[in-house]
This record gives C-alpha cells, sequence and structure tokens, in this order.
C-alpha cells in the first residue's frame, strides 16, 4: 500500500507541476488578466475543476506561480534554503541571476514586475505575499552586511537595514528599466557596476 500511496503522490506533483509551467507560459504570453483558468487546464492537460482542486482559485494559481519562480532560482543557484552567505557569495548569486533572467527569463521578470506594481493596493489579492517576500529579501540582505561586518570582510555600516533597501530598491529598479528599454540597458552589466560599487564602499579599512 505504502508503495501505491507513493506513485499516487508522485502523480500529484507531476500535474501540480504541470499546471504551473503551463500557467508560466500562458501568464508570461497573454497577461494574467488574459488568461483563464480554463485556458490554462487545457494546456496542462486537466479539467478547470482539477485545477482549482489544487490551487483554490485563479489567484492561487498566480501565487503558486511567483512561489516556482523564486524555487527555481534558488535551484539554479545552488542556494541552500538555510543558507548563510558570504557578502561576496550573496553578490556572485545576485550577478548570476541578473545573467539568467536578462538571457532566459524575460517573461518571467515583466510578469513578477507587472503583478507587483498590480498589487500595490493593501487590499489586492497578492498585496502581502510581495510586501512579505520584500521584507524577507531586505532582512537577509541586512543579516548578510552584519555578518560580514563581524567576521572582518566588510566594514560596519551605520544601518544595515538600510543599506538592504537600497540594494533591494536597485535590483527592482534596475529590472524594471531593463524591461523598459533592453536595447540599452545591459542588465547583467548594470549589476556587475552596481556591485562592484558596493564591494568597494563596504572593503574594510586597512589595517
Amino acid at each position: 500500500m505504502a508503495g501505491v500511496k507513493g506513485q499516487v503522490q508522485k502523480r500529484g506533483v507531476e500535474r501540480r507541476r504541470a499546471m504551473v509551467d503551463a500557467a508560466i507560459g500562458l501568464f508570461a504570453r497573454n497577461g494574467v488578466r488574459g488568461t483563464g483558468v480554463a485556458a490554462v487546464a487545457a494546456q496542462a492537460g486537466v479539467t478547470p475543476s482539477a485545477l482549482i482542486h489544487h490551487f483554490g482559485s485563479k489567484d492561487g494559481l498566480v501565487r503558486a506561480v511567483l512561489q516556482e519562480a523564486d524555487r527555481r532560482a534558488l535551484e539554479r543557484l545552488s542556494i541552500p534554503a538555510d543558507a548563510a552567505p558570504t557578502l561576496r557569495q550573496a553578490v556572485d548569486w545576485l550577478v548570476r541571476d541578473a545573467e539568467h533572467t536578462a538571457a532566459a527569463e524575460r517573461d518571467l521578470a515583466a510578469l513578477h514586475t507587472a503583478l507587483t506594481a498590480e498589487n500595490l493596493d493593501p487590499g489586492s489579492p497578492l498585496h502581502m505575499w510581495f510586501r512579505d517576500r520584500g521584507r524577507a529579501l531586505r532582512s537577509h540582505l541586512a543579516a548578510v552586511f552584519t555578518r560580514a561586518a563581524a567576521d572582518g570582510t566588510a566594514r560596519p555600516v551605520p544601518d544595515a537595514d538600510m543599506l538592504a533597501a537600497e540594494v533591494a530598491a536597485f535590483l527592482e529598479g534596475a529590472h524594471l528599466l531593463w524591461l523598459l528599454d533592453p536595447e540599452r540597458i545591459d542588465l547583467a552589466a548594470l549589476h556587475r557596476g552596481y556591485f562592484d560599487g558596493l564591494l568597494t564602499r563596504l572593503a574594510p579599512e586597512p589595517s
């Protein structure tokens, strides 16, 4: 019985992944508003009721797509879930993510940016998801700066939370500029230049 149960669970995971993959492609091509639940279900080879069973609603499906994008980024960059990266590792990860985004993930980046703008109002369906994601990112960045100062690989900063907010603002702004004008904005080069400057700013004082 355990083997049968495992096979059923595996099929369920595979079916859920197929629905998320279908949603990613359709949302990227047609936008969230222009894509109905029925279209995603048809693309994934399931019924609309099966899709709703898995995700609860279209908003739940959109949230699953965003979570999958983050999961793929962590997997692609080989970042452990409990990682406590050094400053150099964190910078390298962010630059490599920009390189991959520019090369292969423009649609997902555009979807992420558009959904962020659509959910600025506190009453919007995904407002708390984006807010909490932003808070988590800033908290991780502030921890990186604090650890680097503690181990001597960077100089202490007056306010690690403020510096983390600056970096987060750069990341959001850089993606927006690139999405609007990819012919003139080199996303990866922009990241390399900014983070090279940041590392210079945070270099420890000469002993």
